[in-house]
C-alpha cells in the first residue's frame, strides 16, 4: 500500500482532451478572434474614409446637375446639409428649407436619412430603375464635358424638396417614388414601367434592339405595299 501511495498518476497522451475546457487555450482564441475583428472594423472604417464623388440633380421640376466630394461612411442626412449649403447662392429658396424637408431620391426610390453611402455601397442595394452604389454619370454624359446637362439616359440621385414632392406625386416622375427598403428586391431595372435592364441586362438589350428592328421592318413593308398600291393605281388611271 506503501508503494501505491508513492505512485504519481499521469495523463495519458494518446486520449484526446480538446474537447475539455482549458482557460488558456480559450484565451487564446478569444485574442485571435478579437484580433480578426479589429482588423475587419478598421478595414471598414478605412472604406468610410475614402473620399466619393456624388454627382445628384437638384431637382425642381427641371434638373440642376451638379457634383460633390465626401466621404463613403457619409449619412444621407449629411450629404444633404452640405449639398444644400452649396445650392444656397444660386437657389436662395433653399435658405429657409432644413435638411428634414429635402428628400435624396436614388434610381426612383427615396432613401431614408439615417442610411450611409456605405452602407448602399457594401451591400449593393439596388434601386427600381438602377444600381443604388454607382453615384456617378453614364459615359454618354461624360462626353459632353459638362455635367450640369441633364440627360434621360443617366440616373444621379435627385435632391427634392418634400412640399414639391407631395405636390407633384402624381405626375412622372415623382409617381413612380417609394421608400427605399433594403427587404425589397429589384431583380430588373425600369423606366416608365418598361423593363431596361437587370442581371439579364445584355440579354434583355438585344431583345430589344431585335423587337424594334422587327418593327421597323414591319413598317418597311406596309410602306412599300402602299407605294405599289399607289403606283398601280396612277398606272391605271
Amino acid at each position: 500500500m506503501a508503494y501505491l501511495d508513492n505512485v504519481k498518476v499521469g495523463k495519458d497522451p494518446s486520449v484526446a482532451t480538446d474537447f475539455l475546457p482549458d482557460a488558456e487555450r480559450e484565451a487564446e482564441e478569444n485574442r485571435k478572434r478579437q484580433k480578426l475583428k479589429d482588423e475587419w472594423v478598421g478595414a471598414q472604417e478605412r472604406l468610410k474614409n475614402e473620399s466619393l464623388e456624388v454627382t445628384y440633380s437638384y431637382w425642381d421640376g427641371s434638373g440642376h446637375r451638379r457634383s460633390i466630394v465626401i466621404s463613403k461612411g457619409f449619412e444621407i442626412r449629411k450629404f444633404i446639409e452640405m449639398v444644400r449649403q452649396s445650392l444656397v447662392p444660386e437657389f436662395p429658396e433653399l435658405r429657409g428649407v432644413s435638411t428634414e424637408n429635402l428628400m435624396y431620391v436614388k434610381e426612383d426610390l427615396i432613401i431614408p436619412h439615417h442610411y450611409s453611402f456605405y452602407d448602399l455601397i457594401s451591400t449593393k442595394a439596388r434601386g427600381k430603375s438602377g444600381p443604388l452604389f454607382h453615384f456617378d454619370v453614364h459615359d454618354d454624359i461624360r462626353l459632353t464635358n459638362d455635367i450640369r446637362v441633364e440627360k434621360d439616359e443617366s440616373h444621379p440621385g435627385k435632391i427634392v424638396e418634400r412640399r414639391w414632392f407631395e405636390r407633384n406625386k402624381h405626375i412622372f416622375p415623382a409617381s413612380r417614388w417609394e421608400v427605399y427598403d433594403p427587404k425589397k428586391k429589384w431583380d430588373r431595372y425600369t423606366i416608365h414601367g418598361s423593363e431596361v435592364r437587370g442581371k439579364n441586362a445584355e440579354g434583355d438589350a438585344e431583345a430589344a434592339k431585335v423587337k424594334l428592328l422587327k418593327k421597323r421592318n414591319q413598317r418597311l413593308r406596309l410602306l412599300d405595299a402602299s407605294r405599289i398600291t399607289e403606283s398601280a393605281t396612277f398606272q391605271r388611271g
